[in-house]
């Protein structure tokens, strides 16, 4: 028997993207194959958000049409995994819910994908597998994400956020913040320049709250930076009220830093700010 063949489809986020190659980075290692076609897969997984209504809504659609894929094929294990597997665990598990519950054999949220080999090998024998507890240490700093070859890589450097802000569920999806090991960070850069990729976006759900020990998102930024001059180098999503002069000096300070911030303003009303809890005001912005 050759390989057992693993079909995945991301929705959402950059950190998303990254996320689903962390997962095939980890079933890689068990001796996985990647598919682009849905029919050679023998195992389905469906990256989701529960950030955008959108994205949510296109996965229900999505679910409803493995529904008949899983009729057509009952061996398929398809699984729902992220941070829409998170929040709605006890909906995607109700057989009743919008008929695509039938359809899913297990739910990983994005802190608990190294137990995904175990839950495929045990839906496969008839289990379906919940794991969806959100983690205060885990990074996946040991994982060596699978990238096909290309100009531009994403490098997931902390995950969580511990704003809170009134409107946002990141907290809840993907719980509190918790930083890679810069030196890591810079390991896994220095791989990417060697097989010519030119350009790598750090990610986070707010990179500016990155800490590893004394070093801070400035340091990280730096350290990257030097790697290769002629890689570009960017980064996502800052936070307003973490934004400092070191890190805007920084950026200033090398040419291969791109000069582009992604920073979210939501609102011009320092009563509106209040009220999201953003801990900024419009003078501050």
């Amino acid at each position: 028997m050759g390989k057992r063949k693993i079909y995945i489809e991301t929705y959402g986020c950059q950190m998303n993207m990254a996320d689903s190659e962390v997962v095939l980075g980890l079933l890689d290692k068990e001796g996985y194959e990647v598919t682009n076609r849905l029919e050679a897969a023998d195992v389905v997984l469906v990256n989701t958000c529960a950030v955008r209504e959108n994205a949510e809504q296109r996965v229900y659609g999505r679910l409803g049409q493995l529904k008949r894929t899983k009729k057509e094929r009952p061996e398929v294990v398809v699984g729902v995994i992220g941070c829409m597997a998170e929040r709605l665990r006890s909906k995607l598990t109700n057989e009743e819910a919008r008929g695509v519950g039938q359809a899913v054999d297990l739910i990983v949220g994005p802190d608990e994908y190294r137990k995904m080999p175990e839950l495929i090998t045990k839906a496969w024998h008839g289990e379906k597998g919940i794991a969806v507890k959100l983690s205060r240490a885990e990074t996946y700093d040991d994982i060596t994400p699978l990238r096909t070859d290309g100009v531009s890589a994403w490098i997931s450097v902390m995950r969580g956020c511990d704003k809170f802000c009134t409107f946002c569920v990141v907290p809840l999806t993907r719980g509190r913040e918790r930083s890679r090991a810069l030196a890591n960070v810079v390991r896994e850069g220095e791989a990417l320049s060697a097989r010519g990729f030119k350009e790598v976006t750090l990610l986070g759900q707010n990179v500016n709250s990155y800490r590893d020990g004394e070093f801070d998102f400035a340091d990280l930024l730096a350290a990257v930076a030097v790697v290769d001059r002629s890689m570009r180098i960017r980064f996502t999503t800052s936070h307003p009220s973490d934004i400092s002069d070191r890190l805007i000096e920084t950026v200033a300070a090398f040419p291969n830093i791109c000069n582009y911030i992604h920073l979210p303003v939501q609102s011009g009303s320092d009563r509106i700010l209040d009220l999201m809890k953003r801990s900024y005001n419009s003078a501050h912005y």
